[in-house]
């Protein structure tokens, strides 16, 4: 019994979501490993960090776990959920799949935040090849992120004005987080200040 508690414990304190999301040197700071596993997604796919995290937090705000919403039958009965994406990237099933045999992470897991960044890097980079969006156009990227390859090179987001909205939201957060990485980077890159203790 002590060690199962002791297990929900540290698995609650591995997957809880950052306290600070909307300051990336701040979930770099509390997630030490996490700068490491961006910095690597990036250098791997040619994603810029800002776009991936801002991509991250839209789908999950950083929760290991996260799903969406049930339907609601009746009005009130919870009943079958939207859709089968799972964990901070919010990946489908098949594109998960998909991930894994083509970049050769074939144990990669979506409540893994290495893996999680990776995959959207890797998205990414999918979306650059497939659809011609710049590795900097977050707007871009993320409605492919969302609609896919095919639903972005066929203009379905143009129907859709709440998504338009989000991926700018989306865009305007990775500038953001641009603007705060550009003052810690040097410091996360050393390893921080109590790496020299």
């Amino acid at each position: 019994m002590t060690l199962l508690l002791l297990g929900l414990l540290l698995t609650g304190c591995t997957t809880s979501p950052p306290r600070d999301v909307n300051n990336i040197c701040a979930i770099f700071e509390e997630k030490d490993e996490w700068y490491d596993d961006a910095a690597d997604a990036s250098e791997e796919w040619g994603s810029p960090i800002p776009v991936m995290m801002a991509i991250m937090h839209q789908e999950s705000r950083f929760q290991a776990d996260a799903r969406p919403p049930r339907k609601k039958l009746l009005g009130f009965i919870p009943g079958p959920r939207l859709s089968n994406a799972y964990g901070y990237p919010q990946a489908k099933t098949g594109t998960w799949s998909d991930y894994k045999k083509d970049a050769g992470r074939f144990g990669a897991d979506r409540d893994d935040f290495s893996d999680a960044v990776d995959f959207i890097g890797w998205y990414n980079y999918q979306s650059v090849r497939r659809s011609g969006i710049s590795p900097q156009d977050t707007y871009g990227l993320y409605l492919a992120y969302h609609e896919g390859h095919g639903g972005y090179n066929r203009s379905t987001y143009k129907s859709k004005a709440w998504l338009m909205g989000v991926a700018r939201k989306v865009q305007s957060r990775a500038e953001s987080y641009q603007a705060q990485l550009t003052f810690c980077e040097e410091d996360l890159q050393s390893g921080g200040f109590f790496d020299w203790f």
